[in-house]
């Protein structure tokens, strides 16, 4: 609990915990805003809607994943070198996984949370309400709740593990921008492995917005097991390798 504490007391006073989340509830509002004065002084403007301005949020899957990257760099940046300090006073390297792991989770997902009142709010009261907008919006949100929580599972093991940021970036864009079309490629001449490839990550969320776009969303099943599994594997070889990792 004292670990717990300190770590939760360093985060508090990141001023980019502060900064991230006030940059990114500012550019809501500017969209929203821009949706609407652009209606306000231009006739049949066709994106003033609370529609147009959700699908921003339903086709910024990776943006979202890069965003929760920020929040965890907060306790596994500089703060890193705090480690062996901690070790040497019988913190467990278990219990420094998943406390830097679950704090920066928590302030990530209240941003979220924040983000999706205001957004929905803005979107209700500046422009024009469209029918089942919000239960779509929602539903689409669902979907890409567990494949941004593997994007960043995928991120605190790879932190935790000190690989480069820059090679972190590199992985995450790969992997939300081209895995669905990679497989296809590699797999497309093997049965029962040729459908592969809508299981991947990028697939999904263009997937999720094109029913989201057509007002068809729906839960998808797909989305939860890619999602779980991504976090899974991920939280499993950063345990087991964080807790056999030299410590400098």
């Amino acid at each position: 609990m004292n670990y717990i504490k300190s770590e939760h007391y360093r985060l508090l006073r990141k001023p980019s915990l502060y900064v991230t989340s006030g940059i990114c509830l500012l550019f809501q509002v500017m969209a929203a805003l821009l949706l609407y004065f652009f209606n306000q002084f231009e006739t049949d403007f066709p994106y003033a809607t609370s529609r147009f301005l959700y699908s921003n949020v339903v086709s910024s899957g990776t943006l979202l994943v890069i965003i929760a990257m920020l929040f965890n760099l907060m306790l596994t940046g500089k703060d890193m070198s705090l480690i062996k300090q901690a070790i040497s006073f019988g913190i467990s390297r278990t219990t420094i996984f998943w406390t830097k792991f679950m704090l920066t989770l928590s302030y990530f997902l209240l941003l979220c949370i924040a983000s999706l009142f205001l957004i929905i709010g803005l979107g209700e009261n500046l422009l024009s309400q469209e029918e089942n907008s919000i239960a779509n919006f929602l539903i689409a949100l669902s979907n890409m709740i567990p494949l941004v929580f593997a994007g960043f599972s995928i991120i605190h093991m790879m932190r935790m593990l000190k690989v480069a940021t820059m090679y972190i970036i590199i992985f995450l864009l790969v992997l939300f921008t081209y895995s669905g079309e990679l497989f296809w490629m590699i797999f497309r001449s093997i049965n029962g492995l040729n459908e592969l490839y809508k299981y991947g990550p990028d697939i999904l969320l263009r997937n999720n917005l094109n029913h989201f776009m057509d007002q068809a969303a729906y839960v998808d099943y797909r989305c939860w097991i890619t999602g779980i599994v991504l976090a899974f594997i991920a939280l499993l070889i950063g345990t087991r390798k964080f807790t056999k990792q030299n410590i400098d």
